[in-house]
């Protein structure tokens, strides 16, 4: 009788003990993984409302505030006119956890005054 008692008080505790870590880690992986899931996709939604938002004119200095720092950029200067052209990611295609320009919205500046956004934008100035 002894030893049932010792073999059920034993098991009880050790049951006890792994419930709890299965528990604990469960919670944690799950809460880490909905909050990086959920990260993105209103990092993404943010950027698509801040971008419906714009107005042409708008200076790039604004838009760097309102924004914050982009995905990519690139520069160049043509005809005595400097252009900039910013990537907000706005979408995902590939679901790799890798940002491409595909998955962003470009800005469009010249002379560090917006013109335009989108592929349509963009394709204009090439």
């Amino acid at each position: 009788m002894k030893r049932t008692v010792i073999v059920l008080a034993g098991s009880l505790i050790m049951l006890s003990t792994l419930a709890g870590c299965v528990v604990s880690v469960n919670d944690g992986d799950w809460d880490s993984e909905f909050a990086n899931s959920h990260g993105w996709q209103q990092h993404q939604k943010d950027n698509r409302a801040a971008i419906a938002n714009l107005t042409t004119s708008t200076s790039y200095e604004s838009i760097l505030a309102n924004l914050g720092t982009p995905d990519f950029t690139e520069n160049l200067k043509q005809d005595d006119a400097e252009y900039q052209i910013l990537f907000y990611q706005t979408n995902t295609k590939h679901g790799d956890g890798k940002i491409t320009k595909d998955e962003c919205t470009p800005l469009v500046f010249k002379n560090r005054e917006l013109i335009g956004w989108g592929d349509t934008a963009l394709e204009r100035l090439q």
